[in-house]
């Protein structure tokens, strides 16, 4: 696993606004994901907005950021986030 932006890869994006946490994959540059978030790229998250990115992992197989996402979404990842100030 390389870590940061560019290698290709896909990307665990885990954004927060107060206590709101959205996590997702993407396979472009994190850095853009709150954008597309808090400018009605989803009318889901748009109404939390502003969103920022409390932290991202970099993935070389997308089968593997997916299987982090599903974790991060279930009762043992929300304690793993919040244990790391997510």
């Amino acid at each position: 696993m390389r870590s940061g932006p560019g290698h290709g890869g896909t990307y665990i994006s885990c954004l927060t606004r107060s206590r709101q946490r959205y996590v997702g994959v993407t396979a472009g540059e994190p850095k853009y994901r709150p954008i597309q978030h808090n400018v009605e790229k989803s009318s889901h998250t748009h109404k939390f907005k502003p969103w920022k990115i409390a932290a991202y992992c970099a993935f070389e197989q997308q089968g593997k950021s997916i299987e982090f996402e599903r974790y991060l979404e279930k009762a043992s990842g929300h304690a793993f986030a919040i244990a790391q100030s997510w």
